[in-house]
């Protein structure tokens, strides 16, 4: 017979005789494992993978002007520190978050008329504020508005196969889908 002590202090004890033979899977470690990968944030800027994130920015950058003579480059973002803390964000009705800051290079090019060659002119890169991004808590879940809320997965069944009657001829029909 064994015997636990529980955080109320309240001695448990357990008068079965089937042991533990498999320990509960942490069914939460996938989601907080993908949103570490989307957010990549224990990783060097110059050493992220092109997922998550990182892919969003560089399928939206480079913005170029309808002339042709400027581009708005996309070169790394960083997060800067969590203002509060998740009971105070509980308590006070906020949202958990962490700004995120991202540092663009702007080039400017000089087109010559005649000829059509471009030659850049001049380049400026500058870190932005680009706004925040909620965090995902230990147990898997977001704080929004000092509510406590999980992101529930959900599977897509196929269909399959679709009977239907002509009523009160003959035959059926039926057609398989994908």
């Amino acid at each position: 017979m064994s015997a636990r002590i529980l955080a109320n202090k309240r001695i448990r004890k357990n008068f079965g005789k089937i042991q533990k033979i498999v320990d509960i899977p942490d069914l939460i470690a996938v989601q907080r494992e993908s949103y570490g990968r989307f957010l990549q944030m224990d990783v060097p800027p110059e050493k992220r993978k092109d997922i998550g994130l990182q892919a969003v920015f560089k399928s939206v950058f480079p913005i170029k002007d309808f002339t042709g003579s400027a581009s708005l480059e996309f070169v790394s973002y960083r997060f800067a520190e969590v203002k509060h803390g998740i009971q105070e964000c509980m308590h006070r009705g906020m949202t958990y978050e962490i700004p995120i800051r991202i540092t663009v290079r702007l080039v400017v090019y000089d087109i010559d008329k005649d000829t059509g060659v471009t030659n850049i002119r001049d380049i400026k890169e500058q870190e932005i504020y680009f706004g925040t991004i909620p965090l995902m808590t230990d147990k898997g879940t977001f704080i929004i508005n000092g509510t406590e809320r999980v992101v529930v997965s959900q599977l897509h069944r196929s269909s399959g196969v679709f009977f239907d009657h002509d009523k009160g001829k003959t035959h059926s029909s039926g057609k398989v889908i994908y």
